[in-house]
């Protein structure tokens, strides 16, 4: 194997049909650590497929690994006789996606099989539902979700519409491997692959039969004509793809008073005056929310680049914009759907929700009170999918509502992954619902925590990039094995759950027993008195990733005690 400094002269030296990889080359020539940094070792392929920045090199994002990747999917869907059903494939707004997405179609045209290439950029969910629609073997959606904009992704999906396992990304990324990144792939020019109908453009069509199920969703249509005079919403996009569905499914859901922020309406991969483009941040909204003070909207919502994550900002009881976190949406619509089904008469006997292990228990205790099963999943949309596969596979269960804290929803088996498509139609009827009783959305999240105690959560990240980023990251996860916490913030650590060993273990009694989920390098700690810190890597980006769990009496407190929190696990890693 090559050292890093051959790594780069070799690339230098090769027949290189790419000219933003030739620029990139050129421009790191007199620039050792970015040399050391994309040659040295290659992009990680896992459950989330692969996520860098754009550079050249084995550990960028480029052509030549975009290539690599395809050739092994190809070479792993050959292998399981599924070369015939065909593959989709869609992108977002970044820049290179659409490169990046047309030379994905060139390989797997390449390697004969079947290839339907959207014609522009669609939301993820899209992808997800065209996988089933189309009955594919598989899906790449060519997309960075919500990071900054020199970087880039490529999500890979199986038959079932949800992204790989962990079995499927090991065999795939084995495949990868043995693929040469510059020579391994094999090709068809896009120009061909279509003239010869190996690969498909489509569009229109799989988008009208994805909206018909998105609008099936609707937990009362009746509601957003019912207030369709008043109800005001603002939206935008962040320059993703969202600018089209969204507020098609609003407009068809009743909605007469739609304000967009145009500024943020094309689609544009260097987010101008966005540079964060995460719903998660309040700032994102800050074009939004002039225009709401505007025209005097209830609601501003925000869709990230890929449109599968939505965030909101609603009035509070001042009339000032706050925002809703993830976790507090996903309560709320659970709420929400359980509620209005229950006062219609119509909730199943065997209706049952879903949520991630970092993602707050108040939905666990909204079930409870409700008679409806709630499901515990590791981080990561795709286990949300394999729930609902499972539960369609006994032919028991009804899904309700599928949701993790970093602002994805799912409602509907049409698809497997988040839909932020589908989930603004939720939130914009539950805004109807609650107009309806003269409250808005804080108000309603106000009487949540009223009935069921108040409930916070946060997290935080630790960055780690650089050539040693993952080494970094595995020895403090190991350093926290080694000498487990004991305290936090002066409250006993009662349960570690060590969900690499698939143990949860009393540290009272000493005593164990199974998590009963798939091994994943996560710690959770939980207190005597029921809060929780958790500590995972990111699976796509060079970060450690902390989660705080929190319940308290008071709001006070419970921000009190996460700010304590924040600042004992800091100094820990410091």
């Amino acid at each position: 194997m090559r050292d890093h400094l051959s790594e780069y002269e070799f690339w230098c030296k090769s027949r290189l049909d790419d000219a933003d990889t030739l620029s990139s080359l050129d421009a790191m020539k007199d620039d050792p650590t970015k040399i050391k940094q994309f040659f040295s070792a290659p992009l990680s392929f896992g459950t989330a497929g692969l996520r860098g920045i754009m550079e050249a090199g084995i550990g960028g994002m480029n052509v030549y690994t975009v290539r690599q990747a395809t050739q092994g999917f190809a070479d792993y869907i050959k292998d399981r006789g599924m070369e015939k059903m065909g593959v989709v494939i869609a992108h977002d707004c970044r820049n290179n996606s659409r490169k990046f997405a047309e030379a994905s179609a060139e390989v797997m045209a390449g390697n004969g099989i079947k290839t339907y290439l959207f014609e522009s950029l669609r939301p993820t969910p899209v992808l997800s539902f065209a996988v089933r629609y189309l009955s594919c073997a598989a899906g790449i959606n060519i997309t960075a979700s919500h990071n900054p904009s020199k970087y880039n992704g490529y999500k890979a999906y199986f038959s079932d519409g949800a992204q790989l396992g962990e079995k499927e990304a090991s065999e795939v990324s084995e495949r990868i491997r043995r693929t040469d990144v510059l020579t391994g792939a094999k090709r068809v020019p896009l120009e061909k692959g279509i003239k010869d109908g190996i690969i498909v453009i489509i569009g229109r069509d799989v988008d009208e039969a994805y909206l018909g199920e998105v609008m099936k969703q609707a937990v009362d249509p009746t509601l957003i004509p019912s207030v369709a005079d008043g109800l005001r919403i603002v939206y935008t996009p962040l320059h993703g793809a969202g600018r089209i569905m969204v507020p098609e499914i609003l407009r068809r859901a009743g909605l007469k008073h739609l304000y967009t922020v145009d500024s943020q309406m094309e689609p544009n991969g260097d987010f101008p005056g966005t540079p964060n483009p995460n719903p998660e941040f309040a700032e994102v909204f800050t074009e939004g929310i002039k225009i709401a003070e505007k025209v005097k909207s209830d609601l501003i919502v925000a869709t990230d680049p890929d449109s599968d994550r939505v965030g909101v900002m609603a009035r509070d009881k001042n009339g000032e914009f706050k925002t809703i976190t993830g976790n507090q949406m996903g309560a709320l619509l659970l709420d929400y759907i359980i509620t209005s089904y229950k006062e219609r008469g119509i909730l199943p006997k065997d209706a049952y929700a879903v949520k991630t292990i970092v993602t707050t228990s108040l939905a666990a205790k909204i079930c409870r009170d409700n008679g409806v099963e709630i499901h515990d999943v590791l981080t990561g949309f795709k286990y949300i999918g394999e729930v609902i596969k499972k539960s369609e596979e006994n032919g028991s269960g009804t899904f309700l509502l599928g949701y993790e804290e970093s602002y994805g929803y799912l409602k509907g088996t049409y698809a497997r992954d988040k839909d932020a498509v589908v989930a603004s139609l939720l939130i914009c009827e539950m805004a109807a619902y609650y107009m309806r009783k003269s409250m808005t959305l804080c108000d309603a999240l106000e009487l949540l925590f009223k009935r069921y105690g108040r409930y916070a959560e946060a997290s935080e990240s630790i960055y780690m990039e650089g050539v040693d980023g993952k080494e970094r990251m595995s020895k403090m996860m190991d350093a926290l094995r080694a000498s487990p916490l004991k305290e936090i913030c002066s409250r006993r650590v009662a349960y570690i759950r060590d969900y690499s060993t698939g143990k949860i273990t009393d540290t009272l009694t000493g005593k164990s027993k199974p998590t009963e989920l798939p091994a994943s390098n996560v710690l959770y700690y939980e207190t005597e008195d029921g809060n929780a810190v958790v500590v995972r890597p990111s699976g796509t980006e060079p970060k450690l990733k902390l989660y705080y769990l929190v319940h308290s009496d008071s709001e006070e407190g419970a921000l009190g005690l996460i700010a304590d929190m924040k600042k004992e696990m800091k100094a820990y890693f410091a």
